[in-house]
């Protein structure tokens, strides 16, 4: 072979491989099909997660509230003088005047002895009428609402409360949370 006929097959061989470089347009259009479809099928799983979590949440504040309750109570049937009221956690825990049962009052110092805070729940005090967007608390009762939903209307269908017991030998009441709005 002579050396011009070997250039061309250079020059030949140089062009081919630059044609090979990329993706064509067919083989990115159907991988953008399968990434839709995979999304279509997906998000619907995915598009309440901040519902489960505002219940798991509820859930977790009862179970908080249930727990400093029956420490107090302990505390108080331990005491040789009843006490009027405890320090736990750094909050005063009353314990109720209805009922002389040993058990917290339901206050705003249960719900801070028991770890819920302003930054992600919404108290709502014993004896307060309902409004558009929280439930009405009796004078034994205290409502949590997660803070996401306080100040809306869903605030009136998320939320658990905390009742104190109605009797000497009652433990306090610790309700299922209300979720249908979460």
């Amino acid at each position: 072979m002579n050396q011009q006929s070997m250039q061309r097959m250079q020059q030949l061989a140089a062009r081919r491989s630059g044609k090979q470089a990329g993706f064509t347009l067919i083989e990115l259009i159907v991988v953008i099909v399968i990434l839709g479809i995979l999304a279509a099928t997906a998000l619907p799983r995915f598009a309440n997660l901040a519902g489960e979590a505002r219940i798991a949440s509820l859930n977790a504040a009862r179970g908080s509230l249930s727990a400093t309750a029956a420490m107090a109570h302990g505390k108080y049937l331990v005491a040789t003088t009843p006490p009027a009221s405890i320090t736990v956690e750094g909050a005063t825990v009353t314990f109720a005047t209805v009922a002389k049962s040993g058990y917290p009052k339901a206050d705003t110092g249960l719900a801070t002895a028991a770890g819920l805070n302003a930054a992600d729940y919404t108290i709502i005090p014993a004896g307060t009428a309902a409004t558009a967007n929280s439930p009405a608390t009796t004078a034994t009762e205290i409502a949590i609402i997660p803070v996401s939903v306080a100040g809306s209307p869903s605030g009136l269908t998320c939320y658990v409360k905390y009742v104190e017991p109605v009797t000497a030998t009652d433990a306090p009441a610790a309700p299922a949370p209300v979720t249908t709005g979460c």
